[in-house]
Order: C-alpha cells, then structure tokens, then sequence
C-alpha cells in the first residue's frame, strides 16, 4: 500500500548557480550552472516540482549540477554534468519520474540516458522506510 503523504510530497529541483569546471578560464558573462537555472525558469516544471537556485553543490569538477530531493521519506539525487542547450528535457523527464515515486527511487533502465551516466550522488531519505508496517 502506497503512502499517499508521502506521494504528494513536493519535490524540489535545486540547480547550483557556481557550476563551471574547475580550472576552466571564467567565462565572460554567466556560468554554465547559471545559464542552466535560466533555461529551467523558462520551461514547465512538471506538476509538484519546484525549482531553487543554490550556491554550490561542491561538484565543480563535473560542470553544472542540479539535485533533486522531496520530504524526509525520498532519496535524494544530485546529478553532473549537464548543460542547458543539450539536457533540458532529460532533466525535466528525471524530476517527473522523481516525483512520481514515494521514494525517490526511479529504477535505472527508467532514468533519463544523462541521469543513468552521470549521478554523482544518492543520498539515503531522513526517515528510512518502515518495512514492517
């Protein structure tokens, strides 16, 4: 039986506004990661996904990076590597299959082809699934 609170959960697309690899030349004008938040300001999120700019995600050596996290009951995923012009579509296809799920947990051969090669991190939910229930 699914968790219905746990499904409607919002989920938010957080995208760092600092990504550019690290030892490249600053870029004349904005940063990759900024570029890629501007290019998502102007999309439809899908339904229960809110997007937030953020600082850093400490990932500066696999380009722009956006994670994606929703309630204390879902795994998080923060993904590299991405660009605004080419991954539009496979980030907006990840975080409606992100949302979809209670736990966060999109199974593999499911992710968006970007999202499969390059997940830079999974992070276990705050309050871990009660299998026993």
């Amino acid at each position: 039986m699914k968790d219905t609170a746990t499904d409607t959960a919002p989920v938010e697309l957080m995208v760092c506004t600092k990504c550019r690899l690290r030892g490249a030349p600053a870029p004349e004008g904005d940063r990759p990661g900024a570029l890629l938040y501007d290019a998502l300001t102007q999309t439809d999120l899908p339904a229960g996904v809110t997007l937030t700019p953020v600082e850093c995600l400490s990932n500066c050596e696999r380009g722009a990076t956006v994670a994606l996290r929703g309630g204390a009951a879902r795994w998080t995923y923060v993904y590299g590597n991405l660009d605004s012009a080419e991954n539009l579509e496979d980030i907006l296809e990840g975080a409606e299959k992100y949302a979809a799920t209670a736990d966060g947990v999109v199974p593999w051969r499911d992710r968006p082809q970007h999202f499969r090669k390059n997940c830079i991190a999974r992070i276990p939910p705050l309050e871990p699934a009660n299998e026993h229930a």
